[in-house]
């Protein structure tokens, strides 16, 4: 990374005596696509405001886009775009007029062409005349990623861009978030998908306001050192509870068929698995880690700062 799009460190915000982010450091290439990952009220979106200067922090300090992030502000927020988890835009104007709108607020030189040249490449040209409102999620989401590069910004924040939408919209929406980190915008994208998670080029996961784990996706399962067991046969959902509760058992997903049982001290989890080696017509096999099961994991392993608080 000889470039950091974003490079800030100490990152801290608490509403009341609830902490949300806690001194989180955060450094992100320029033209990558970083992942963030973690729980509902991990502190995912609260980060991303603070970023683009929508919320002030409490404290810490860095650059983004080699631009102050706490005393410019408003120079950052002119080339950052920033997609919200729910639809921003007015349901009752068109495309093109929803379009338009933001490019007066950016006060863009050449805005009609400006306009046009978005609704090409979104591929939202013979739609140009829909109201907003009466779009499937995924064609919001496409006028919704329009908006955001209509400026034509540096960074992109995409808060939970794909939920809500089928699986080929969202496979069109990656293949775009990749052409645009081709180009050199760079992408820092929340979502609990984990095939989402597996095309970025780097993770970050957060958890009640701390960075737990950040890296690769090979990294973050190397680094988890976890020992993952497969179970399969009939009857397996009456052993979930058990092995959850479990001495040494760090989490537990039914995938499919089969059971994942993970943990870090090998003793301790053949322990717990040792009832079911007798039970008619289950199998117990050596598994691989995954990212599911190492996100789990992180999550049982985690203090909730809300408990804390109170």
């Amino acid at each position: 990374m000889s470039e950091l799009a974003i490079d800030v460190r100490g990152l801290s915000k608490s509403f009341g005596s609830h902490v949300v982010v806690d001194r989180i450091d955060l450094q992100v290439g320029r033209g990558r696509i970083v992942g963030f990952l973690g729980p509902n009220g991990s502190g995912k979106t609260t980060t991303m405001r603070m970023l683009c200067g929508l919320l002030t922090p409490d404290a810490g300090e860095g650059r983004c886009l080699g631009l102050d992030f706490r005393r410019q502000a408003r120079e950052i927020k002119r080339q950052v775009g920033y997609m919200t988890q729910r639809f921003g835009l007015y349901e009752d104007l068109s495309i093109r007029e929803n379009l338009d709108f933001i490019a007066r607020l950016f006060s863009m030189p050449g805005r009609r062409a400006a306009v046009d040249q978005a609704l090409q490449r979104l591929g939202l040209a013979s739609r140009a005349q829909q109201l907003a409102g009466s779009l499937s999620g995924g064609w919001k989401q496409r006028l919704a990623l329009a908006a955001c590069l209509l400026h034509e910004p540096r960074l992109l924040l995409l808060d939970e861009p794909t939920a809500g939408v089928d699986p080929k919209a969202r496979r069109d929406f990656w293949d775009e978030i990749h052409r645009l980190a081709a180009e050199g915008i760079t992408v820092l994208v929340s979502t609990h998908y984990m095939d989402e998670a597996e095309r970025c080029h780097e993770l970050v996961y957060i958890a009640y306001g701390k960075i737990l784990a950040r890296g690769t996706e090979a990294r973050i399962i190397e680094d988890a050192k976890l020992e993952v067991w497969s179970l399969q046969g009939p009857d397996l959902s009456r052993w979930l509870e058990p092995l959850k509760r479990a001495e040494g058992v760090l989490s537990v997903a039914a995938f499919g068929s089969a059971v994942h049982v993970a943990g870090q001290d090998p003793a301790l989890l053949r322990r717990a698995l040792a009832p079911l080696h007798k039970q008619p017509g289950i199998t117990l096999s050596r598994g691989e880690p995954n990212l599911e099961d190492v996100f789990i994991s992180l999550i049982a392993r985690a203090a909730d700062n809300y408990q804390a608080a109170a």
